[in-house]
């Protein structure tokens, strides 16, 4: 399998965002298509103590999709001991594939680097008033 990536940044002017990394062998447009659905279904998970969702938060760090359509997202909480910790990965899993494209999703939860409330997006900080 080539390890070669192309890397585009969803969010540039956002860097709480995740750049998306595909295989070699996913046609650019596929990647695009496949991006912007990404981000939409991650938009429709929200983390319960906070009234935005989980991609303005800044809770997740990377998406890479392989050469074989497999979707690993490495994804985070607002805090370790959250109450969610054992549901959320399940609700990003199930939100992300309904995505055309997608064969198969892959979430790991990861705590390095901490989640901060600097990874929140502009977007988030004035849903919750700090702007």
């Amino acid at each position: 399998m080539d390890d070669a990536r192309d890397i585009i940044d969803i969010a540039a002017d956002a860097p709480a965002r995740p750049a998306v990394e595909a295989g070699a062998g996913v046609p650019r447009a596929d990647l695009e298509r496949i991006t912007a659905d990404v981000v939409a279904a991650l938009k429709t998970v929200y983390d319960p103590e906070i009234p935005v969702d989980i991609y303005e938060l800044g809770l997740i760090y990377r998406a890479d999709l392989s050469d074989d359509r497999v979707l690993t997202i490495d994804m985070t909480l607002t805090a370790p001991g959250c109450p969610v910790a054992g549901e959320m990965p399940g609700w990003v899993e199930n939100a992300l594939r309904g995505v055309e494209g997608v064969n198969d999703v892959k979430v790991n939860m990861v705590f390095d680097p901490p989640w901060s409330p600097a990874k929140m997006s502009d977007e988030a900080k004035l849903e919750l008033g700090w702007l």
